[in-house]
């Protein structure tokens, strides 16, 4: 007779091998979360260090990124991010070297050439679109890129991430309605913590799920735990195999924790109870997927510390790679910014 433990494990596989995947790559997602929470957390000790002027975490959004990049064709696809997406951006091709890169405003930083604030992430080889300043334009953008790809018929589809605060503003609504009127294949990604900076959701908007505003524009919504990998996996994959047979847009709204103040900027204890910052620890991804990995015998001690091991080898040669890269030259300040007859 089964034993009741032999049961649970049993039950736990069924769930990932049901989705088509297999333990090594339930671990290459817990990597690249355990990754992007080290750098996140290093950026944070860099910038309180007095290093480095800004830092936008995506601290509690891990679960969600890891789910919806592993449902795309991360070499065909584009992806069109915001400030809160490290582990995206990381899953999608950029290095640690790239993103501290970029927090130090370096010469050689992809994103911008060292001319942007930090989260503002950007590769042209990996299909990652520059992220623009306001909020909320990354939509319209990523509409821009699915409609061409749809024009040019090469089979790419975009995906565009945002957070609850965004989803107020115009651009956002007049992309979606632009999408769900042609078709275009886009996945539209919200990463809804609750908050908008200091602003809870309910004195944003009148709805509980923002995914219910995908009713108006005629396409699905779908509202899906952030936390929960394996459930965000499954619902990006139907978004990303609807837009790609020619069905167009999806709304995906993945519910997940911001475990930290919205920037280095801000305090949240002023605005968020006690009680409340405790209370989220408890869903952090990183600590419900490694449950879970442990439950199904995928991942042990050993594997654990052999991952953390080179995550931080990864980040300590990052940091110091970053720090000693130069600055950009100060006579290039200009460049890309005015009409320059060569051409720069």
């Amino acid at each position: 007779m089964e034993s009741k433990e032999a049961r649970g494990v049993r039950e736990i596989e069924s769930r990932h091998q049901a989705l088509g995947l297999a333990g090594e790559h339930l671990l290459e997602m817990y990597y690249y979360m355990a990754l992007a929470r080290a750098l996140d957390e290093r950026m944070w000790v860099l910038q309180r260090a007095g290093k480095v002027p800004f830092v936008i975490s995506g601290q509690g959004h891990e679960g969600a990124q890891a789910g919806v990049m592993y449902a795309i064709d991360r070499d065909l696809d584009w992806f069109v991010p915001y400030y809160r997406s490290v582990c995206a951006v990381l899953m999608k091709g950029m290095t640690p070297r790239e993103l501290m890169l970029s927090l130090f405003a370096k010469a050689e930083d992809p994103s911008s050439g060292g001319r942007q604030m930090p989260g503002h992430y950007g590769h042209p080889r990996y299909k990652i679109l520059s992220t623009s300043s306001p909020v909320g334009t990354q939509y319209p953008h990523a509409v821009g890129i699915a409609y061409a790809a749809k024009v040019r018929k090469t089979g790419e589809i975009c995906v565009v991430s945002i957070g609850d605060g965004g989803t107020s503003q115009g651009d956002w609504h007049e992309a979606l309605n632009f999408a769900s009127i042609h078709r275009c294949p886009v996945v539209f990604v919200v990463e809804n913590n609750g908050y908008a900076i200091s602003v809870p959701q309910e004195l944003q908007m009148a709805v509980r799920d923002i995914a219910v505003r995908a009713q108006g524009y005629g396409i699905p919504g779908y509202t899906v735990d952030g936390s929960d990998v394996l459930a965000v996996y499954a619902v990006a994959k139907e978004a990303v195999e609807r837009a790609r047979r020619g069905e167009g847009p999806s709304l995906v709204e993945c519910k997940v924790v911001r475990l930290t103040a919205h920037s280095s900027d801000d305090r949240q204890e002023k605005y968020r109870p006690v009680e409340e910052l405790e209370a989220i620890r408890s869903v952090d991804p990183l600590v419900v997927f490694r449950h879970y990995l442990e439950r199904a015998g995928i991942m042990d001690e050993a594997k654990y510390t052999e991952i953390h091991t080179r995550i931080r080898e990864e980040v300590d040669d990052a940091t110091t790679y970053a720090e000693l890269a130069p600055y950009p030259d100060p006579l290039t300040a200009t460049r890309h910014v005015y009409f320059e007859e060569n051409g720069e």
